[in-house]
């Protein structure tokens, strides 16, 4: 039986390699008229590695078993 917290950190971990990727894109390729007033702290980058981290602590910590546990 496969926990379901292996897939909310499935889950975590690609939501959060994508939002960190989009930030690492738009700190490679800023706008030219920043529309978010914060712009320079650069909240997509580190929300994006939180999840990113969240994510694989919890794909490791609940993975499932390779053999059985009986």
């Amino acid at each position: 039986m496969i926990s379901i917290w292996f897939f909310i950190g499935f889950s975590l971990l690609v939501d959060g390699g994508l939002i960190l990727a989009a930030g690492i894109y738009q700190l490679t390729n800023p706008p030219v008229h920043p529309e978010v007033v914060l712009f320079n702290l650069h909240a997509n980058v580190w929300w994006g590695a939180v999840l990113f981290a969240v994510g694989l602590f919890y794909c490791i910590h609940f993975r499932p078993a390779r053999g059985s546990r009986s």
